[in-house]
């Protein structure tokens, strides 16, 4: 395979549409909280929450009773769905090129750089061989962010994407510490600016309207892309305008995503022709992102 080499061009013009257009959404008055995030705070106890987060980490993730008395699950965890998503991302691929990151950015509605939540960053193999790192929400199915949220904020669906819903999040941060692949981001401000990435990148989808300051953020694998293409009879990981902004726009196909219970579907298949590994396998978490060793890159 011929030295793939990082490029610095413009968006190619055949990944230009990368996301839906947004249809006119009727303007709605947001209804306020009972009461505010500080107080909500005040309720649960600062330290009921680090005591769970400690546990965590002691003792590995948390029964169903562990959570009881620091506020109930608002969105219950039932069991498999039909579909169970999954993403290899071949480290021997890619060439750090950072249109997943951008595309994210676009699409999500993130335009503060410091918020990423898909990240991509220079690294060397043992042998002191450059690679780019990639590393969003790895999707864990024994997800330590779920056990410890007070509120039910995050969630893990039926379909393994581990969710956020921003309306209940009060901002304590407990599931930030709980992560242990650092890929949740505190929204310190209120962001007014317009977003750099957009439109040359992608526009913002209508189902992901820009977070509030004092939530956490992080990527939910597009799931609103998923959702919509579902209903629509397409296929995520194949059809790219309902695959994941990064899946969609790379350039030389590092990012593959689809269906893990499909054994015909782009990841199955990828996954049954490359070895793989997950991050920190000895953790227990489960990841649902795969990775190829940058060690299989030819020059």
């Amino acid at each position: 395979m011929a030295k793939l080499r990082r490029k610095d061009t413009q968006l190619p013009p055949e990944l230009g549409s990368l996301s839906v257009q947004p249809e006119p959404v009727a303007d709605k008055k947001k209804k306020r909280p009972l009461i505010s995030r500080r107080d909500a705070l005040a309720v649960l106890g600062v330290t009921a929450g680090t005591a769970v987060v400690s546990q965590v980490f002691i003792s590995g993730p948390l029964s169903s009773d562990a959570v009881q008395g620091i506020g109930a699950a608002t969105h219950e965890e039932g069991e498999l769905g039909q579909h169970q998503w999954h993403m290899v991302i071949d480290l021997s691929v890619c060439i750090g090129c950072s249109y997943c990151v951008r595309a994210c950015q676009a699409v999500n509605d993130v335009p503060e750089d410091s918020m990423r939540w898909n990240i991509v960053f220079p690294e060397r193999t043992e042998a002191g061989d450059e690679f780019f790192m990639n590393r969003p929400c790895q999707h864990c199915q024994e997800a330590p962010c779920t056990r410890v949220c007070p509120v039910g904020a995050t969630w893990k669906r039926s379909d393994g994407i581990v969710a956020m819903d921003y309306d209940r999040c009060i901002g304590c941060r407990y599931c930030q510490v709980a992560c242990p692949y650092d890929v949740r981001r505190f929204n310190w401000y209120e962001v007014t600016a317009e977003n750099p990435y957009v439109p040359a990148w992608g526009t913002p989808d209508k189902e992901v309207p820009r977070r509030p300051r004092g939530v956490v953020e992080k990527c939910t694998f597009c799931m609103q892309r998923i959702d919509r293409g579902l209903k629509l009879g397409l296929t995520p990981g194949v059809d790219k305008s309902v695959s994941p902004a990064c899946v969609a726009i790379c350039p030389v196909g590092a990012r593959i995503f689809g269906d893990a219970l499909n054994p015909e579907s782009p990841v199955s298949q990828y996954m049954a022709e490359h070895e793989t590994f997950q991050l920190r396998e000895d953790w227990g978490t489960q990841p649902k992102v795969h990775y190829v060793s940058p060690a299989n890159r030819r020059s």
